[in-house]
């Protein structure tokens, strides 16, 4: 299985082949700043940015190759002969289109499993934990790197597998009508798992069952012997007719991988894991439902998987950072814990971390900083004001420092007893916080990613081991 011109010429007729030096191991790029010496750079036109106004950077950074547009084919007269010798240099219609074509023809070269995840919250999470289940297992899956989800991170990703691996997890990540279909299109997943369906992406999405229709998707490619794995604690999943079969996960005693007797402690939570008929005593190192649940769709995949359950049992238990997901780190200048939780937000997400932080029994003073939930469409006003009423269910909080435009709704229906302060950026929030400090903290930073609260972690926070790697 070889990246050459007979394979890109069969997959992208009107390609011109300007430099031929194909690579050994083609793997490709589409940011500079992420770029390593043999990447092939892939420059795309963005909103924002062109990434052909860096191509000379990323063969000056030891690009393998450039993959260009013709209609920018004079930004090669900036590379100088001495940049393009030894290089592969490929010119396209439509650098997207090629990049996502040639993409599915790399992927379809391989017969072993291919998994997608999808889901409202939990898809980063539960992939890793499925990675480290496999991995404990002694199985060599290809697994898709951070959360590059969307249409170009996943063709990036798929450009990875290679024959070596015995299959690949992907996560699938949409925010408008009709994207789930192109990303199975192109990925083809011989099984799919849906960690659950929340109120995220409604502007693009609309409702809660047009989220739900969009990511049972996921499924649309589906053979009548393909298999789905489905939260079935939801109805709008679970009450579904699928033509295909499919394995519940959930607390209910009608799903096929169970969570019973659940306990959820100060640092923990402990329940009894039902696998089919097997039962089996298991403790994760968060106090977060959430974490629950992703075990349990870890659980459902890699026991479809053929993995003993013995070995998906201990490979759970063990301690599990993902980076900004309920990720606990030291304070840097004072005595405490900081909880960066600012990946994303949706009033689910929102409501198990202040869940989470309530079950965290300690004399440290706890403070909240709560970001805007973005792309809520027309109903954000009413979710955001849910989000204040739910702070009642979280009396061990007393002080509150909502960042952004939305939480302007929040603040309205804050409790008696919490102090809810209102700023617009983190910037503002920096010296606020620091006033709020005291001998011994517990901090919540949560918030959707485009607030950019991770700012405020920064600020705060000793870097963990796993942000230096991830972040």
């Amino acid at each position: 299985m070889r990246f050459d011109e007979h394979f890109l010429r069969g997959v992208v007729s009107e390609i011109t082949i300007v430099k031929d030096k194909f690579p050994d191991d083609a793997t490709f790029c589409v940011d500079t700043r992420a770029l390593q010496p043999g990447d092939i750079f892939v420059a795309l036109q963005g909103t924002q940015t062109d990434g052909h106004d860096f191509v000379v950077d990323a063969l000056q950074k030891g690009a393998a190759g450039v993959f260009i547009a013709e209609k920018k084919r004079s930004v090669l007269n900036n590379a100088g002969p001495d940049l393009l010798t030894d290089k592969l240099v490929c010119v396209f219609p439509d650098v997207l289109d090629a990049l996502t074509k040639i993409a599915s023809a790399w992927r379809a070269q391989f017969d072993y499993p291919i998994v997608a995840i999808t889901g409202s919250v939990g898809k980063t999470s539960t992939k890793q934990l499925i990675a480290n289940i496999l991995s404990t297992n002694g199985s060599n899956f290809f697994v898709s790197e951070g959360n590059q989800n969307t249409k170009i991170g996943l063709a990036l990703n798929m450009l990875r597998l290679r024959e070596q691996h015995e299959g690949g997890i992907f996560e699938v990540g949409i925010s408008k009508r009709g994207e789930m279909a192109a990303l199975v299109t192109m990925l083809k997943p011989t099984t799919a798992l849906i960690t659950g369906v929340g109120h995220s992406h409604m502007e693009g999405l609309g409702s809660l069952n047009d989220i739900a229709l969009e990511k049972r998707d996921v499924f649309k490619n589906f053979k009548e012997d393909s298999i789905g794995i489905i939260n079935g604690d939801q109805p709008i999943l679970a009450s579904v007719g699928y033509p295909h079969p499919v394995i519940k996960f959930g607390s209910k005693t009608t799903n096929q991988i169970q969570a019973r007797k659940i306990n959820i402690a100060e640092d923990h939570v402990r329940f009894v894991l039902k696998v089919y008929k097997e039962k089996f005593t298991v403790q994760l190192d968060k106090p977060h439902a959430g974490s629950i649940f992703n075990a349990l769709a870890a659980v459902a995949m890699t026991h479809y998987l053929g993995v003993d359950n013995a070995v998906i049992v201990k490979a759970i238990q063990e301690p599990l950072v993902v980076a900004s997901r309920f990720e606990r780190c030291e304070l840097k200048n004072k005595k405490g814990v900081l909880i960066n939780d600012c990946y994303n937000a949706n009033p689910e997400s929102m409501k198990a971390a202040l869940l989470a932080l309530e079950k965290m029994e300690s004399e440290a003073q706890k403070i909240a900083v709560l970001g805007d939930m973005l792309e809520l469409g027309v109903n954000s006003p009413f979710w955001h004001r849910q989000l204040g009423r739910f702070l009642r269910k979280v009396p061990s909080l007393r002080d509150v420092i909502l960042v952004g435009n939305h939480v302007e709704w929040t603040k309205k229906t804050v409790p008696l007893g919490v102090k809810a302060e209102h700023v617009q950026t983190w910037e503002d929030a920096v010296t606020l916080l620091e006033s709020k400090l005291g001998d011994d903290n517990i901090v919540l930073i949560k918030g959707s990613n485009g607030m950019k609260l991770k700012g405020l972690v920064e600020h705060f926070a000793k870097q963990s081991k796993e942000s230096q790697k991830t972040g």
